[in-house]
């Protein structure tokens, strides 16, 4: 059995050939994160079989709702609360030529990030420490990215007001979700609308390592945010804008 087999195949149904350098970096994710999780509470997923599907897999997902410009070195993507770097970190595995922000606020996961950023020897990759709420404020963050990104960080009227300021106009949102969005979408539309983004479509992920319902819910930004947004720390979950 060849390293990373199942990731290897499941990335192929996907349309990714995966190189031996690239399984070699994954491989090697899986030990480093195995290892920093016994001290730092990074993933309740370990498995060598499990990560390889429901963390690297996952994230090269993403690759359905890419859009149709393709990779360049001119594509910036942000992954908003990235954790351990998924889905971020694959995708730069697998895409080596885009420019990728890590955001995270949690300062234990970012000396991770700091971590397997070096030791897998990714270049062009930056991460910052914080919340999406003041650094979506920020000059050099706001409007600014082609591609952004986020996995399992709140329901889908707080992600947007969280996600869609870092967004340029003319770019994508794409969040990864699962189980029966309808009304977690309909409860969004309002803000995804007043955040200037127009809901492209909700694609069902469908692969045979993905028993349960898994989709992509992919957004274009039409319209600069209004500046208000988003509003400050801990406001969007707990006054959403539905």
């Amino acid at each position: 059995m060849t390293i990373m087999e199942n990731l290897e195949s499941g990335a192929g149904r996907l349309g990714l050939q995966l190189s031996t350098k690239q399984l070699e970096q994954f491989h090697t994710y899986w030990e480093e994160l195995v290892e920093w999780n016994r001290r730092v509470n990074l993933t309740g997923i370990t498995g060598y079989h499990e990560v390889q599907t429901k963390h690297f897999l996952d994230s090269l997902t993403i690759y359905l709702a890419w859009p149709p410009t393709g990779v360049n070195t001119t594509i910036r993507i942000i992954d908003v609360g990235t954790g351990s770097g998924i889905p971020g970190v694959p995708l730069k595995i697998v895409f080596p030529e885009v420019h990728l922000v890590l955001l995270e606020a949690t300062e234990k996961k970012t000396a991770f990030l700091h971590h397997i950023s070096s030791r897998l020897m990714l270049t062009d990759v930056e991460i910052v420490a914080g919340r999406a709420e003041d650094t979506a404020h920020q000059k050099q963050y706001r409007d600014s990215f082609d591609i952004v990104v986020s996995r399992a960080v709140a329901p889908m009227v707080t992600l947007a007001e969280l996600a869609l300021p870092f967004c340029k106009v003319g770019g994508r949102f794409i969040a990864q979700k699962k189980g029966n969005l309808i009304p977690e979408i309909n409860r969004a539309e309002r803000a995804i609308k007043l955040l200037g983004g127009r809901l492209r479509e909700v694609m069902n992920v469908e692969l045979e390592e993905f028993p349960d319902e898994r989709q992509l819910v992919i957004i274009d930004k039409e319209l600069a945010t209004p500046g208000l947004y988003p509003r400050r720390p801990g406001i969007p979950s707990k006054r959403p804008l539905s």
